[in-house]
């Protein structure tokens, strides 16, 4: 009886950071969604990973025109921390990724069986793609984390949807997460609109956006291409690449008679606590209001 050998592709960088924080970097879902892509035109929108042996993960990995997506998940099955991990594929392929301090930083390396449908060199250049993509990602100081908050309305998504998003009642729950909060412009989709706070000297600060998606009493996704300064708005420079092509995003799930809202938002590393504890206060407000009106 003869055995088929299988073709193992071994890719590799090495990035010049602490071991602890590239192997944060590599394995946490806020960190994952932020580099995992081959190219500019893909993206991983959301993923899940329970790094531990018998434990599984997904990434979504998806075009970010929406014309094609699947999703890259398997199981873990030996991990050392700060080390080593291995899992296997849902279509049985194994993988190894290795963790290695060098001079230069933390070398990391991934084995992975080979599929019959590409080329070798094909999915080599495409796996050392998405490694140099982290390279990027981990030596940048500008760095997004995903945030995730929910909380159950007792309310229909029509009228959760409406009352967060009317300037009026807007402004009542968002004084929350900043005071004086507004906007200006409107949520339809592929239009702009500015987040705004007034200044103690009555100067307007806050974000530039662009709605992305809006499907009423679903789903609202808003991107961040800039900052409003004292009243103008910047979209280039060094302190606008941090916030640049941040999502802020809303989804309304019907609950039987309540639903569900979530809110998926990314951040900077440096507003990450404020928004942690800030965030479930605004949403609170947002129920207050919202349950007042049923």
């Amino acid at each position: 009886m003869t055995t088929t050998q299988k073709t193992k592709i071994k890719v590799q960088t090495t990035v010049n950071s602490d071991l602890e924080i590239v192997w944060d970097y590599f394995t946490q879902p806020k960190h994952i969604i932020h580099w995992n892509s081959a190219s500019s035109d893909w993206h991983t929108p959301n993923a899940e990973n329970d790094l531990q042996p018998g434990g599984s993960f997904t990434s979504r990995m998806e075009a970010k025109d929406g014309s094609m997506g699947f999703d890259f998940s398997g199981v873990y099955q030996e991990v050392e921390k700060h080390s080593f991990y291995s899992y296997i594929l849902e279509d049985g392929r194994e993988v190894e990724v290795t963790f290695r301090k060098v001079p230069a930083g933390v070398e990391v390396t991934e084995i992975f069986d080979a599929e019959s449908e590409n080329s070798v060199e094909m999915q080599k250049n495409g796996w050392q793609a998405i490694l140099e993509s982290f390279k990027t990602y981990a030596e940048s100081d500008a760095k997004l984390v995903r945030l995730h908050f929910e909380i159950l309305i007792k309310n229909t998504p029509a009228e959760v949807y409406r009352i967060m998003l009317e300037k009026p009642t807007y402004e009542e729950w968002t004084d929350v997460l900043s005071p004086g909060s507004t906007y200006i412009g409107t949520w339809e989709e592929g239009s702009k609109v500015l987040f705004v706070s007034q200044g103690e000297e009555g100067n307007s600060n806050g974000l530039v956006s662009k709605v992305i998606k809006n499907i009423p009493n679903k789903h609202v996704d808003v991107e961040h291409i800039g900052l409003l300064k004292e009243g103008v708005e910047i979209t280039e420079g060094e302190e606008v690449e941090m916030w640049q092509g941040a999502h802020e995003k809303y989804s309304f799930k019907e609950k039987g008679a309540d639903t569900l809202l979530s809110i998926d938002l990314d951040s900077t590393m440096e507003f990450e606590e404020y928004f942690t504890e800030s965030w479930p206060k605004a949403l609170d407000k947002v129920k207050e209001i919202c349950e007042q009106h049923g």
